[in-house]
């Protein structure tokens, strides 16, 4: 279980999200007004607080939402959970997709740090059900079913 540090979106591809503290996510989409949301397999992008503060000590200057992660989340560590995880959240079910991407262009981060934390730390979700997420609330880590 984790809790929601940060709820972050971008109006465009390739810039830092901002903080909005809530959002509405919508099944087979994404979270409304962000640049990433679409029928694709890469709705919302999840990222350790823990990941993020590791990075911090190293002298790092983040803000939230620096890597593009749509949810910033503390207590759950993500590239540990195989695809197809479930992630529940209020009314909102997530699924696991995708774990890590290239940094696309070589972000400010990497040209700062000479690394970035997302091509191994970040994780990709589709939208299964939709609802609102704000800060503070809790994000579960389903069960996962084995099929014998």
């Amino acid at each position: 279980m984790g809790r929601i540090i940060a709820v972050c979106t971008s109006p465009q591809k390739g810039t830092i999200k901002k903080d909005v503290k809530e959002a509405t996510f919508i099944a087979g989409h994404g979270i409304q007004g962000d640049a990433h949301a679409g029928p694709w397999h890469r709705q919302v992008s999840l990222l350790s607080w823990q990941a993020v503060e590791a990075f911090r000590a190293r002298g790092a200057v983040l803000c939230h939402g620096c890597f593009g992660e749509n949810l910033l989340v503390d207590g759950i560590d993500f590239p540990s959970l195989p695809v197809g995880t479930r992630f529940m959240c209020n009314d909102v079910l997530l699924e696991l997709t995708q774990i890590g991407k290239k940094c696309h262009s070589h972000c400010d981060i990497f040209k700062t740090m000479g690394e970035c934390i997302m091509p191994t730390q970040g994780v990709f979700t589709r939208v299964l059900h939709g609802g609102h997420i704000r800060t503070g609330d809790v994000l579960e880590v389903l069960p996962t079913k084995h099929v014998d």
